[in-house]
Parts: C-alpha cells; sequence; structure tokens
C-alpha cells in the first residue's frame, strides 16, 4: 500500500516508516501536523493515512479534524488513527461519517509488531477495527446517552440549571414552582440516571457530570 504518516512525534514517525517499509509497504510521505497531513494526501493519493490524534499547533484534535476533512474531500482513502488515550468521541465522529477502511487504535498497540500490521492491511482494504477499549468507551457513553433521553422534558430543565450550579430554591424561582416540586424532580433525575442513594451532594455531582457528557456531542 502507499500510505502517509502524520504524527509529531519525530522518533514515532520515525519507526512507523521503517515498520511499515519493512512490510513492503511504500510510506510516499511522513508530516507532522494536520495541514502538512491534508496537502500530503491531496498530492499523493495515498491508499492508507496513519495519523495520531494531538498535533501542532495546540496539540488538542488536530489530527483528527484533518481527518474528518480528508474522509469528506477523498473518502476512498483508508485512515488509521493512532491515539495515547482513549478518546471515543473522536472515534464516534469518525464512525458517523463512515466506518469502512477506518481503525482507531491506541498507540501501546504499536508494540505489538505483528498485530498492527495486521490492522494496516485489514484498514487498508477498507475493513473497520476498533480498539477493545474504545469500543468499550463507546458502549459507555451510548447507554449514559439513552439513559438521560427517558428524561421528561421538565426533568432535563432542572437538570440543565442544576448543571449550572443553581440550588433548588433558585431553579424553583427560576421555573416558577416549589421548592418541593424541584426536589421531586431531582429525585425522579437521579433515580432514572441509576445513581445509588449513598451521598446526596455527590449524587448531584454526578448526575450533573452525566448531563455535560450527553451535551458534547
Amino acid at each position: 500500500m502507499r500510505i502517509v504518516i502524520a504524527d509529531d512525534a519525530v522518533l514515532l514517525r520515525a519507526g512507523l516508516e521503517r515498520l511499515l517499509t519493512e512490510a513492503g509497504h511504500e510510506v510516499v510521505a511522513a508530516v507532522g501536523d494536520g495541514t502538512a497531513l491534508v496537502s500530503a494526501i491531496s498530492r499523493h493519493r495515498p491508499d492508507l493515512a496513519v495519523v495520531d490524534v494531538r498535533m501542532p499547533p495546540t496539540f488538542t484534535d488536530e489530527g483528527v479534524r484533518a481527518a474528518m476533512l480528508i474522509r469528506r474531500q477523498d473518502p476512498e482513502v483508508a485512515l488509521m488513527v493512532l491515539s495515547q488515550y482513549v478518546e471515543e468521541r473522536y472515534a464516534s465522529d469518525l464512525i458517523a461519517d463512515s466506518p469502512r477502511g477506518l481503525g482507531y487504535v491506541l498507540k501501546d498497540r504499536v508494540a505489538d509488531v505483528e498485530d498492527f500490521l495486521e490492522v494496516v492491511a485489514d484498514v487498508g482494504a477498507g475493513g473497520t477495527w476498533l480498539d477493545p477499549e474504545v469500543v468499550q468507551q463507546i458502549f459507555v457513553r451510548s447507554r449514559r446517552r439513552r439513559t438521560l433521553e427517558g428524561l421528561t422534558p421538565r426533568e432535563r430543565e432542572v437538570l440543565s440549571l442544576m448543571a449550572q450550579g443553581r440550588s433548588n430554591q433558585a431553579i424553583a424561582d427560576t421555573l416558577f414552582v416549589s421548592a418541593g416540586s424541584v426536589e421531586k424532580h431531582i429525585s425522579s433525575v437521579l433515580t432514572k440516571l441509576d445513581l445509588p442513594p449513598v451521598d446526596g451532594e455527590n449524587r448531584r455531582v454526578m448526575a450533573v457530570l452525566r448531563y455535560l457528557e450527553s451535551e458534547e456531542r
């Protein structure tokens, strides 16, 4: 296969290039940022791009944003995304576009050369490979989102105000209801989110975290 590598870590980039070349692939470009990656894809039209999630200048999501742009502009180019940690939000976004020719691999897996090369071949041929830890995180996020969908509009409204740090009385004043009514809504929210009644304050914080997670997408 003809492959483009994008990773800001020079040693890892060189190591991947050597590994893939020795396996019989042709590395047509090895770059260190998202802009150079998009240009390399346009210039070389490779079969596969191996892309780090975090690259310059902010080291947040430049790589995956470049990968999503490539997926839209050159859907025939297979993508293998490398990540230091499980960041299932990015995997979910890529899968939403198209799972064909897509791999999401934790960098620790690269140490297992044989398995890594098998994944490269599979993804390059149009297959899909997601790290088991990523699959688990996607499942957890999806399950939490479905749970939130079980809340009534009023319960979601109360939870939204809780996320803003408002007290029960402040929520009651905002919604023009009694404090007792707010307490009932909060109790229902905590029950539907399956948060055990161990520590009332911690349950409230956990409910807010669930809400914020669902709002990230």
